[in-house]
């Protein structure tokens, strides 16, 4: 009896662990590599019916950089060269780099979960890399801007298809 009541136990396991969400099944936040990642600056102004609403963050902080500039841009599938896109925000966060001269930074290089560790830190360090190199060529002293990479260490969004990498293949700006 016990011999029984084992092997029942055991199919109703394994028909139990062979069951699945499927990811497929749900619909990506992204669709294709960089389509519909939003990248530009949020002026206060949008989002939750908020027309005609002053930002109310503090200036030179890291709210005043993600509301009002943008703190992110985004790369290709095993890239590191800016694009169009990518430059209209570094281009804002030169500017307002150049209004707060006594604010540094922290550019974090990010990739998606492909690949091994080595490879996403060192492609990581590459994107951070680039981001300093073009905020230092729009003017920003580059002793104000360190640089770290995390690789795949700190997804933003957790999920294996083609939007939740390419929102993770991202450069962050943090105010320090």
């Amino acid at each position: 009896m016990l011999i029984r009541f084992l092997s029942i136990a055991l199919l109703a396991v394994s028909l139990t662990a062979c069951s699945s969400n499927k990811e497929g099944d749900v619909e990506p936040l992204v669709m294709g590599e960089r389509e519909n990642v939003s990248q530009g600056p949020l002026d206060g102004t949008e989002g939750y019916g908020g027309e005609g609403v002053e930002s109310s963050a503090v200036p030179g902080s890291q709210q005043d950089l993600v509301v009002n500039v943008g703190d992110r841009v985004f790369f290709g599938y095993d890239r590191y060269d800016l694009a169009p896109e990518a430059r209209d925000v570094l281009d804002a966060q030169a500017q307002w780099l150049g209004r707060y001269p006594s604010v540094n930074v922290t550019i974090e290089g990010h990739s998606d979960e492909r690949g091994t560790r080595e490879y996403n830190l060192a492609l990581g360090e590459r994107r951070a890399s680039s981001v300093k190199n073009y905020l230092t060529s729009m003017g920003v002293d580059p002793i104000r801007i360190n640089t770290i990479s995390y690789g795949k260490e700190r997804p933003a969004v957790i999920g294996a298809n083609p939007g939740s990498w390419a929102q993770n293949r991202r450069g962050v700006t943090r105010v320090e």
